[in-house]
This record gives C-alpha cells, sequence and structure tokens, in this order.
C-alpha cells in the first residue's frame, strides 16, 4: 500500500509518501538532509531496501515548499534542528494514529543535518521510536539531547568524510544508549562511490530488523502501564 499525505505542523503542511507492505515489522520515517526532499534518489533507494525487509516507509518533506524556496538560499531552515525535530515528533504522533500503523515501533533514518532532528526527536518520543540510523548525519547538533536517547542508534560514515566522521565519534562519547559507528571503505559524504550506498541500505536494514520487532513488544507493555495507571 502506498499513498500520498499531507501533515499539518504548525503553520505550514508538509507532504509525504507513506509505504506499508503487509504484515510490516514497523516504519521507518526518514529525516531527509540539507537541501534534499522526499523524492532524494539515496533515501528512495535505502526505502525500497527496507519495504523489501519487511518494513513501512514514510518519506516527508520537513519543509514546506515556500520554506524550501527560502532555504536554497539561505541555507536557514536546514540547521533549525528543533523545528526539524518538532516536525518529525508531529509525524511519530500521526503514524500512532492510524489504524495501519499504530501498532508498529518507528524507526528513524537521518542523513545530514536530518541525523541530529532525528536524534532530538528520539529523545522526546521514547516509547515510540525503537532505532536510529545516521546516514552522513550530523547527530552533534542534537546537542543536549545526546544523552537523554534511549533508542539504539547506528552511525554510518564514509570513510572519505573525515570531518563528519570526528563528529560522529564526538556524538557518540556524549550519547548513553547502544550506539554503533560504522564507516564505510571509500565512500564520501554523500555515498556515491560504487558500491557504498547500497552497504548503507544493508547497515540499515540490518539494524532495523533487529531492534524494531523488539522494540514494538517494550512499547506495547509500557503503553498499557501507563493506561492502568491512568485508570
Amino acid at each position: 500500500m502506498e499513498r500520498d499525505i499531507s501533515l499539518s505542523a504548525g503553520h505550514v503542511t508538509l507532504e509525504g509518501t507513506l509505504s506499508l507492505p503487509d504484515m510490516p515489522i514497523g516504519v521507518v520515517l526518514f529525516a531527509h538532509g540539507s537541501g534534499s526532499s522526499r523524492f532524494s534518489p539515496r533515501n528512495r533507494y535505502v526505502a525500497r531496501v527496507l519495504r523489501e525487509a519487511r518494513m513501512g516507509t514514510l518519506l516527508l518533506d520537513l519543509l514546506s515548499r515556500s520554506e524550501e524556496e527560502v532555504d536554497a538560499v539561505t541555507g536557514h531552515h536546514r540547521f533549525d534542528i528543533a523545528m526539524l525535530a518538532d516536525r518529525l515528533v508531529v509525524a511519530i504522533d500521526w503514524l500512532a494514529e492510524q489504524p495501519s500503523s499504530e501498532h508498529l515501533a518507528v524507526g528513524l533514518f537521518g542523513a545530514s543535518t536530518g541525523g541530529g532532528a532525528a536524534l532530538v526527536a528520539a529523545a522526546e518520543r521514547p516509547i515510540r521510536v525503537g532505532a536510529v540510523v545516521s546516514r552522513g548525519g550530523r547527530p552533534d547538533l542534537a546537542g543536549d539531547s545526546l544523552p537523554v536517547v534511549e533508542a539504539p542508534t547506528l552511525l554510518i560514515v564514509g570513510e572519505r568524510d573525515e570531518l563528519v566522521i570526528d563528529l560522529n565519534e564526538r556524538a557518540r562519547d556524549h550519547m548513553r544508549a547502544q550506539v554503533r559507528l560504522e564507516i564505510v571503505p571509500g565512500a564520501t559524504h554523500l555515498f556515491e562511490e560504487p558500491g557504498t550506498l547500497e552497504e548503507v541500505a544493508r547497515l540499515a536494514r540490518d539494524w532495523f530488523e533487529r531492534y524494531l520487532p523488539a522494540a514494538r513488544s517494550s512499547s506495547v507493555t509500557a503503553e498499557r502501564g501507563t493506561s492502568i495507571e491512568s485508570d
């Protein structure tokens, strides 16, 4: 099942594409990076690999069309991590309200600045978010949220992206959750070299396959406990 969706986030409307295979084991929300959108060929490739492994995907534009036009000139919005994270939280909550996805744990796949936004959102929704993967991301931009993140986190960086490797190592050292840094041999920031994006997709698929099903079991238990306490 695939359908276009629109989400209201404050004064803007965000566009996205939700795809759910039969009997999904989880749903992965994509946080696109600098100057990117739900039509990013790299993220669409990773999303296809995840769907083949029975995961749903939500490719979402975190900026409205007018904001994208401004950001193309100024680059301002892509570094507004708080705003991007708030919009991811809107999407996480929306998935929890849909009959087709309310029972599924959410994975977050962040690229570039979207990696920082994904970690902030994971810190704000610890029960719903079961795992995080960052591709060439800026987890350092998550700041004070880093030690609050509970979801198992995979940081993927290209071997030739030396500055971003350093930033990821620093972010990893501030995290308390289970976190692993994977360096893809021969890859630059955009993973354009032959075979490198395929490796990213494989790593992400394996991480989400490992943690999303277990996360849903834990979240169901937590939600039931909350319900009992509120009665």
